[in-house]
């Protein structure tokens, strides 16, 4: 077996990661995802039990350079064959196929699926011959090319909420800024008179934010069905190879919907929780017409307010005994510039007495419990909010959300909330 150093990529490679449908098998796709992001790629993983209509059209919203599929449920043939089917009529040949199924997939289907168009199929007899290192490096190769270059800008089909002009835009942005420039003049003309409110959700890691974030879309799609919302999504890149683990829609259920557009972004730089590119993409969605734009940054630690000078509404999420006390500077600045502290997991009172430094002001807590009690501290209404447990989110009467006063001209709430 050979025992290869990793592949160096000319090109920023995003692919998509995940275990076919009806199949829970996933520690394969998990170790060759943990291969690929050490080894320089960005991951948007999807985990298990995926159908092919949601991994293409993550895929071509992700602007992804291949898709790495696992099956061992038996159906590989008609499933890739139908990914890549679906990808034809998409007009995103671009995107590449490469698989596995250990034993399950035989020499004979692998050879019809590569006469397919499949760009690659491993067997165990490469697992021995290559190693994992070796066929990581062999998907990385077949993937390194670049996206965002090139890039015409077509107003209409950007008005029509194209995925695909819109993706291939915020590439352009990430990887060829100064050819984006070309087209940020005629972009922000699009947007002069664009008033789509910007709602911005961070915090620590593990506070929630994904989960808060997909049901937000979820109720907001149902309170306004002819509404469109758009999601970025950010994480961080590892300081020594580049790579990162786009992960947040794992957490999402409720973005299957051709009124959700969402892009998973890597920071691409240390000390930071946004994408310098962020700001490009907000652009992009405005021009491209969508009502809500919500945007998720990476965990945060002693740093990361940069989602001030960017959302109009923000959502800072912390849970007890692990929020703001263990980011005391960048916790502390954003909760007194904040107007919607959350916190996710309050299951104890005297989560306020330990911080009873917080500053006092129209602070409004989102509450998302089975039963919901309200405690009064220097004048903030708290209530808990339980992930675990999302059947209800209720907005304080002071509260003027962004989504309310953009998008329902009577001023009642959203029906859902």
């Amino acid at each position: 077996m050979q025992n290869p150093t990793p592949y160096q990529p000319k090109n920023k490679i995003r692919i998509v990661t995940a275990a076919s449908l009806f199949d829970g098998h996933d520690v394969a796709i998990n170790i060759m995802r943990r291969i690929m992001q050490s080894s320089g790629a960005e991951v948007i993983h999807l985990g298990h039990n995926r159908s092919v209509k949601e991994i293409v059209d993550c895929a071509i919203q992700e602007d992804a350079n291949a898709i790495a599929i696992t099956s061992y449920q038996g159906g590989h043939v008609r499933f890739l064959k139908y990914m890549y089917d679906l990808l034809q009529e998409q007009n995103s040949n671009q995107i590449k196929i490469v698989g596995g199924g250990g034993g399950t997939i035989l020499p004979s289907e692998i050879e019809e699926l590569e006469q397919y168009g499949i760009d690659k199929i491993y067997s165990p007899d490469d697992g021995r011959e290559m190693g994992l290192q070796g066929m990581i490096n062999e998907v990385l190769e077949i993937a390194d090319f670049a996206t965002g270059k090139d890039i015409s800008l077509d107003t209409e089909l950007l008005k029509q909420k194209n995925t695909k002009q819109i993706a291939q835009l915020i590439s352009c942005a990430e990887n060829f800024p100064k050819e984006f420039e070309k087209t940020a003049a005629q972009i922000s003309s699009l947007t002069a008179h664009n008033q789509t409110p910007i709602l911005g959700i961070t915090g620590t890691g593990g506070a929630g934010k994904s989960s808060l974030t997909d049901e937000i879309v979820r109720r907001f799609l149902l309170d306004f069905p002819d509404k469109t919302v758009a999601i970025i999504s950010i994480d961080p890149s590892r300081r020594k190879t580049g790579g990162a683990l786009l992960g947040d829609r794992i957490r999402m259920n409720s973005i299957n919907n051709e009124r959700v557009f969402m892009r998973s972004m890597a920071t691409r730089q240390t000390n930071a929780s946004i994408s310098k590119d962020v700001q490009d993409a907000i652009q992009i969605l405005k021009a491209a017409a969508y009502d809500l734009i919500i945007v998720e940054t990476s965990g945060i630690g002693q740093s990361g307010t940069e989602i001030i000078d960017i959302a109009d509404v923000f959502f800072y999420v912390i849970n007890y005994g692990k929020g703001i006390l263990q980011s005391p500077n960048g916790g502390m600045d954003l909760i007194t510039k904040f107007s919607h502290p959350v916190d996710d997991r309050l299951t104890k009172i005297g989560f306020i007495d330990r911080n009873s430094g917080l500053a006092s002001g129209d602070f409004v807590y989102i509450a998302r419990n089975q039963t919901i009690q309200k405690i009064f501290h220097q004048g903030v209404p708290v209530t808990g909010f339980n992930v675990l447990k999302p059947t209800q989110i209720l907005l304080n009467t002071r509260t003027k959300l962004v989504i309310i006063d953009s998008l329902d001209d009577s001023g009642s709430f959203l029906k859902s909330f």
